[in-house]
């Protein structure tokens, strides 16, 4: 078995459809630059209210990409 090492860096997805949403959003577009994710963590949920509603949510995240090998 391999021992894998990671690099940890934080990132913000945001939605009009809710949290799931914007956790999704986030993952998909660092998906298109960053290779190996492997694993993320949410650390922070925050709105947006306009006239007593909700009219934005956002996801602060932390995800994982594994490190390549030297090799």
């Amino acid at each position: 078995m391999t021992d894998h090492i990671y690099r940890v860096t934080e990132i913000v997805g945001s939605s009009h459809e809710g949290i799931d949403q914007a956790i999704r959003n986030a993952i998909t577009r660092a998906s298109q630059t960053v290779r190996n994710l492997d694993w993320f963590e949410v650390t922070q949920v925050r709105g947006q209210i306009e006239n007593g509603q909700i009219e934005h949510y956002q996801v602060c995240m932390k995800v994982g990409f594994r490190i390549e090998d030297a090799g």
